[in-house]
């Protein structure tokens, strides 16, 4: 359910903020089908569902699409590690999709042509169409018809990646609504609630029962003088095989050699920056100096309050007089020198007004209008302005976004607001009365400061910077001792080598799957796991280089889908096993019969009494002071067991020697009260289809992922 309403949500929301007039055309059947023809040629195949081929260009074409829009959202490509998430969502994404439509369509749900027009012609708030201004008619809010249907008309004729981003934007999102909105009501109606279990309900609900006990500790008997054997351990396995399921996979371990730069290395980048200490004190073009000589950080000509400049010495740096040098110090892995070039006022706090002439859409960043014709607009109002134009009828008149109204009186702001820096750069440091064009990423600004309050230092200063970064010899020496391990082929040589060189081996915790892209803290160890599931167990790799290190590792065990071996299972399965013989000691030991008094006595326990506050019922997940005891719930309730000692029963924690004191009812439910049970117990039904049905299909599913071949 999670997943396909994760579709539901990202799809509306995709929708709204993207679709445009001219993606419509998607809605008759005729543009699916053209769709469904473009990938007929493609004969190489990436996973099956049940049979069903999905094809590498399709699975490549719809990753590349999420990939698209995170970088047009972010501003920058996702990394490596990002792709393989990016990857393993279309995946799951396409797999689901495959076993729902199957399923729906074994029950005749489909989704029509006809249902989407009908979706795309109607006024409800959900269609797509109502978010488009030019869509709707402005005097009566509604969809204009004649619009939508020559939108239709128009774009039937759609292909490539049009169709493609019409399929990811406007189809799919619908078609997942419409036909999981079905099955979920086809769900909610099969849930059936008998009289019978009602009535039976009720009375598990209203029985309790009060009891008198006596709980023997399975830690009376000390851990070490209990052996549990293998041969044990494979006989719990098998009896209890859904508990110890296993997916394919390894577990490795590796050494890592640090190409980061050491102490030799960072002594002689401090070395060429102390010498470039006097040079820049005496430089007096600042710009030149710092290109000449490579700085990490570029020279920035503007003046900035404390507060954004970002630097670890900023406190000790203010205090130097202007043209003195500080330094060297670390900063963000560099040895820096800092230099102020001079200092100025700054106010507190702006107020100013402004005209935005916007070139992009903000949501998608897509061109609204040509540049140069933004900015001729922009200058012509300022020109009006300084001819005698009033700001505020002009701001009313051109103005685009919610300070029109106000004569876009912006009102007083701080260098810390949250202003685009092209903003706040063109209103600090200027004085009130400063009129002119500035752009920023929304677009063109008609800006004027009209007032300012306070004053607080700005800095220009200049930051020579010179990353600490490895040597060859650094990195050499790393790739020789990692090609040294990687030579003890044996495992083991290869964990004698370790001991004898003092090498630290790290064991992955997680199960590493075929498709992962990191082992633990290793990021971008793509091309490590693929060697890991091509190779056989105790292999030794060759050194891989994954990020700052040179990684060898060995396959340390290859786990095949199903159920888990003994080694594997051991950790979980002991520890029952263990409780399970000391359970039996400790049944034993009371003997045959046993009362609550000896039972007490034999271990110097008390007899202890539950249940006399009512809360001792059939459906009570807890019994105070004992915890959760199903079996102890449900042997209490046992008619045999009424008024009489009951057999000793091992418990998750103890053995528990019981009497059922008796069991009285409660009040029956008035009638409201027994509707309301009812309806409860519909929804709590309809809640548990809701959030296992999916997994029920995917366990049927048979899927085949070939993903690791590709990527």
């Amino acid at each position: 359910m999670q997943i396909i309403q994760g579709i539901r949500d990202k799809g509306a929301a995709i929708v709204i903020a993207v679709i445009a007039l001219s993606l419509i055309g998607f809605i008759l059947m005729d543009a699916k089908q053209q769709g469904n023809q473009m990938f007929s040629s493609r004969s190489e195949d990436i996973g099956k569902v049940d049979g069903s081929v999905i094809e590498y260009q399709e699975f490549k074409k719809k990753a590349e699409f999420v990939e698209l829009q995170e970088e047009q959202q972010s501003g920058r490509k996702p990394n490596a590690s990002r792709l393989s998430q990016i990857r393993e969502q279309v995946w799951n994404q396409i797999t689901s999709e495959k076993i729902f439509y199957a399923e729906a369509a074994k029950l005749g749900i489909d989704f029509t042509s006809k249902e989407l027009e009908s979706i795309l012609k109607s006024n409800d708030p959900s269609n797509p169409l109502m978010q488009e201004k030019g869509m709707v008619d402005p005097q009566t809010g509604k969809l204009d018809i004649t619009k939508v249907n020559q939108a239709i008309t128009n774009i039937k004729k759609a292909k490539d990646e049009q169709l493609d981003i019409l399929n990811a934007q406007l189809l799919s999102p619908q078609k997942i609504s419409s036909i999981s909105g079905k099955y979920f009501a086809m769900l909610n109606a099969s849930a059936y609630y008998p009289s019978w279990m009602q009535e039976k309900d009720q009375a598990d609900k209203k029985n309790f029962a009060s009891i008198s006990y006596v709980g023997i500790s399975y830690s009376v008997i000390s851990d070490s003088t209990i052996k549990v054997t293998d041969a044990e351990i494979e006989k719990y396995v098998q009896s209890h095989k859904d508990l110890f399921k296993q997916e394919a996979g390894r577990s490795i371990s590796y050494v890592n050699f640090s190409q980061l730069p050491d102490a030799t290395d960072s002594a002689r980048v401090r070395g060429v920056v102390e010498s470039l200490k006097g040079p820049f004190a005496n430089e007096t073009n600042v710009k030149n100096f710092l290109a000449r000589n490579t700085s990490v950080i570029d020279f920035d000509t503007n003046y900035y309050p404390k507060s954004k400049i970002s630097s670890i010495a900023i406190d000790t740096i203010i205090k130097q007089a202007p043209g003195s040098v500080y330094g060297p110090y670390v900063d963000k892995n560099s040895y820096v020198l800092a230099k102020i070039i001079g200092v100025k006022s700054f106010p507190d706090s702006i107020k100013a007004r402004h005209i935005l002439i916007p070139t992009n859409d903000p949501q998608t960043g897509q061109p609204i209008i040509e540049d140069s014709v933004g900015k001729n607009k922009a200058d012509s109002i300022l020109a009006a302005i300084k001819a005698g134009a009033d700001f505020a009828a002009m701001a009313k008149q051109f103005g685009t976004d919610g300070t029109k109204d106000k004569g876009g009186d912006l009102g007083f702001f701080g260098y810390s607001a949250p202003m685009v820096e092209e903003f706040n750069k063109a209103c600090f440091g200027k004085p009130v009365g400063t009129l002119e064009v500035i752009r920023t990423r929304f677009g063109y600004h008609v800006i004027e400061l009209t007032a300012a309050k306070g004053a607080t230092p700005a800095y220009e200063i200049g930051f020579m910077a010179k990353e600490i970064l490895a040597s060859e010899a650094t990195i050499e020496k790393a790739s020789l001792e990692a090609t040294k391990l990687a030579a003890q082929k044996d495992p083991k040589n290869f964990e004698s080598y370790i001991q004898k060189n003092g090498l630290k081996k790290v064991t992955s915790a997680a199960l590493i799957k075929e498709n992962d892209a990191q082992v633990g803290e290793l990021q971008e160890a793509r091309q490590l796991i693929r060697w890991v599931f091509e190779a056989k167990k105790g292999e030794i790799s060759d050194p891989y280089n994954i990020g700052d290190m040179f990684v060898v590792a060995v396959v340390d065990k290859i786990f095949k889908e199903g159920t888990q071996d003994v080694e594997t299972a051991k950790p979980m399965a002991e520890g029952v096993i263990r409780d399970q013989k000391k359970a039996e000691q400790i049944i034993k030991n009371l003997g045959t019969n046993p009362t609550l008094e000896k039972a007490a006595s034999a271990y110097n326990k008390e007899v202890l009494t539950a249940g006399l506050d009512s809360s001792i019922t059939f459906t009570s997940p807890l019994i105070q002071n004992i915890g959760a005891e199903p079996k102890l719930i449900g042997a209490i309730f046992n008619k045999e067991n009424l008024n009489k000692v009951a057999a000793p029963l091992a418990g998750k924690t103890m053995v528990y020697v019981f009497k059922v004191n008796g069991i009285a009812s409660k009040a029956l439910d008035t009638e409201a009260e027994a509707a309301q049970f009812k309806a409860q117990q519909i929804t709590t039904l309809r809640n548990q289809a809701a959030t296992t049905w999916f997994e029920g299909l995917r366990k049927k599913a048979t899927i085949k992922d070939n993903r690791s071949k590709f990527y």
